[in-house]
């Protein structure tokens, strides 16, 4: 009987015993994680990881704050380059992308094309397509053309209507209110590196010069946040505040230069020459008040750049021709060599077997030398050289301080240099062959004729303000005086008979109750292959001239290289510039008033009724509408900029975006076209619009629109 009821009892003591295991296993291995658990909380490390500072960081955000880049003005205050922004909008499409409960996504396209359209030049049709692309699986979608280099004032617009899912790429920008604006002088900036590291760096003019002062000191920020990225209450907060770049002031007027780039604009595309520039410059002070060149480029979209990188005003060394006789002259004057009752046989002259001519081949037969400058005779020149003697005549042109940087505050001032081993070297300097010169040096030697024998030198920037606000100032600095008063005295009045005499060369300038002191210029140009260039506009043309004459208060200083349609003579051509220009600043010194009141501030137009925004503009603007909408969306040039009276203000609307009636624009008002649309262009001519390939009306798709110009 007990073996019976002894096994039914076998199984229930297995099955406690394997429970007992299992219960032990189970309170191990609880014990082990327990004491893991333990350890970590209290040393707060896993394998040598910091969990604390783990924690920390899968919770903190760190951003840039990015300082401001500095502004640059002209000389009255008025901004030439300013820091900005600029947005691209783009849409979230994918539906799983939310923030907490909300969506971060487009909901609604149908509402949110009706909205955009507000403000983009885009129409409800062409917002949905890009809404609704073929691939069901994008991830966002951007706008094209319309939708980028957005401003704040825009962005802010749409952001207050709240739409799921539309968002903002700010990207940094370099605003130039003016345009094509002396336009190398003042440089470029581009955009280094993404994102919030992105940062504007100077590539040329003073941008490049000053970009140490002007870029400024990114900040940065940290901050707790969620998994959402909501910043969490009272949570650390650490902040290093940007350091914004300084200031520079030119001594641009940007009524006169402004002035100047249109009368450049001008002979540019009537004539072709290859190249054009223009600097008027302060006598008394040195201060640059404007300064042109043609090929240039508009500095908001740097159409053109690629036709010309140099600064030509101080990176392009050149034989400056018949205006080097204004210091050929000065300096035998002042050296006691200068005979003006002393007759010479003009025409030509043998130097070292060489033979040198006067631009009249045949002379004007036997003259005092009291005529040669006027006559801008060559032989003439090289009989006073000859006089002088290569040590005096090379004595003066270092007093004059050629060959030698002047110090301007622009980069890659060319040096200049001339040849001076032979006679015939010595010779031909003194009609301006054989010596390269830059602009700016031109400038400073002039002066000291217009200022009593002391020489200015010439100066672009009047001062800068550092980011501590520290302030430098860049004043008049006299850098010799390389004749006497009574030489500059003297080479006035031979300047005054260029364009009084009626031999004088320099006539085409004369002025009607101008007291004006002239100089003008023709020189060969250098060969690929060796001599001169050969053909009757293969010259580098100049005009130097002063006025008052009988107590200079302006230089200024035209050359024209090779123009294609010379349909007049060259000094005539100049004229178009000169005198218009000179008569400008007189007329600015004469009233003493600020240039720029000759300027008219544009009023802001942005989210205002097409009606009015034609009617704020009134008389003073003449008003060009882009567009099929009622509402505007962008204008060109901006808010608070300067322009002149009458000229064009481009009003860019919502809805289809359509191309306006073009004929008889210059070639500076297509490119503002360009840069608020977006579109290509294809610019074919010279002069001014005379076809457009897409007629007036026509909705501005992705083709590249064809502009055809003629000269007047």
């Amino acid at each position: 009987m007990k073996n019976k009821s002894s096994k039914p009892r076998q199984p229930r003591h297995n099955r406690k015993n394997f429970g007992i295991f299992i219960f032990l296993v189970v309170a191990v291995v609880f014990l082990i994680f327990s004491g893991r658990f333990i350890y970590i909380a209290v040393a707060g490390h896993v394998d040598s990881a910091n969990l604390q500072k783990e924690r920390t960081n899968q919770y903190q955000t760190d951003s840039v704050l990015r300082a401001k880049r500095g502004t640059i003005y002209d000389r009255n205050g008025n901004v030439v380059a300013e820091s900005s922004n600029t947005y691209t909008i783009y849409a979230i499409l994918d539906k799983k992308q939310m923030i907490g409960d909300e969506p971060n996504h487009v909901v609604d396209k149908a509402k949110t094309a009706r909205v955009l359209s507000r403000y983009l030049a885009l129409s409800q049709s062409a917002i949905k397509a890009y809404l609704n692309p073929k691939k069901k699986s994008t991830f966002q979608v951007e706008f094209g053309p319309s939708g980028q280099r957005l401003t704040l004032a825009m962005k802010q617009q749409i952001d207050k209507q709240k739409l799921p899912g539309i968002k903002f790429i700010e990207n940094p920008a370099r605003l130039y209110p003016n345009g094509t604006f002396a336009s190398h002088v003042v440089g470029l900036t581009k955009s280094s590196g993404s994102g919030s590291d992105a940062q504007l760096t100077g590539i040329l003019g003073i941008e490049k010069l000053f970009n140490k002062t002007l870029k400024g000191t990114n900040g940065h920020q940290q901050l707790q946040t969620d998994r959402y990225g909501y910043t969490l209450p009272n949570s650390q907060k650490i902040v290093k505040k940007p350091v914004d770049g300084g200031s520079v002031y030119t001594t641009i007027d940007s009524g006169l230069q402004t002035y100047l780039e249109t009368l450049m604009d001008s002979v540019n595309s009537t004539y072709q020459p290859t190249g054009l520039n223009a600097v008027l410059m302060d006598a008394k002070t040195g201060a640059i008040l404007a300064a042109s060149q043609r090929p240039t480029f508009d500095s908001n979209t740097g159409i053109g750049l690629d036709n010309m990188w140099r600064d030509s005003l101080v990176e392009d060394a050149y034989e400056p021709g018949s205006v080097m006789k204004i210091v050929t002259l000065a300096s035998a004057i002042d050296s006691g060599n200068y005979h003006p009752n002393e007759y010479y046989q003009s025409g030509s002259v043998q130097v070292s077997g060489t033979t040198i001519r006067d631009w009249q081949t045949s002379g004007w037969g036997s003259i005092p030398l009291l005529q040669a400058f006027p006559r801008s005779s060559n032989v003439g020149m090289v009989k006073l050289e000859q006089t002088m003697g290569a040590a005096t005549w090379q004595k003066y042109l270092k007093r004059f301080k050629f060959a030698q940087k002047t110090g301007i505050q622009l980069p890659n001032e060319a040096t200049g240099s001339y040849s001076f081993s032979k006679p015939l070297d010595q010779a031909i300097t003194s009609f301006g062959q054989g010596i390269n010169v830059n602009m700016v040096q031109m400038l400073q030697a002039i002066s000291a004729i217009a200022n009593k024998g002391t020489m200015i030198e010439p100066r672009i920037i009047q001062k800068v303000i550092d980011q501590s606000g520290k302030t430098t100032t860049y004043g008049k600095k006299e850098v010799g005086k390389p004749i006497s008063a009574s030489t500059a005295k003297q080479v006035i009045e031979a300047m005054r008979d260029v364009v009084t005499a009626e031999y004088g060369t320099g006539q085409a300038y004369k002025m009607p109750g101008v007291d004006l002191a002239v100089k003008t210029g023709t020189a060969q140009i250098a060969g690929p292959n060796g001599g001169y260039l050969t053909g009757s506009n293969n010259y580098l043309f100049s005009v130097a001239g002063m006025a008052p004459a009988s107590n200079p208060r302006y230089i200024l200083y035209v050359t024209m290289k090779q123009p294609q349609k010379m349909t007049k003579a060259a000094e005539s051509i100049m004229a178009e510039i000169f005198k218009p220009m000179m008569q400008r600043a007189l007329a600015l010194s004469t009233s003493n008033s600020d240039s720029s009141t000759d300027q008219r501030t544009v009023p802001n137009l942005l989210n205002q009724s097409l009606t009015d925004a034609t009617s704020k503009l009134g008389s003073t603007f003449t008003p060009v509408t882009i567009g099929t909408g009622s509402t505007v969306v962008q204008q060109l040039p901006e808010a608070k900029s300067t322009a002149l009276p009458k000229s064009r203000v481009l009003l860019l609307t919502n809805g289809a975006m359509t191309m306006p009636d073009i004929t008889g624009w210059a070639k500076s008002d297509v490119l503002k076209l360009a840069q608020i649309t977006g579109k290509d262009f294809k610019l074919v001519g010279e002069g001014f619009a005379t076809q457009q390939s897409l007629a007036k009306n026509q909705v501005l798709d992705n083709q590249t629109v064809t502009i055809k110009f003629e000269p007047k």
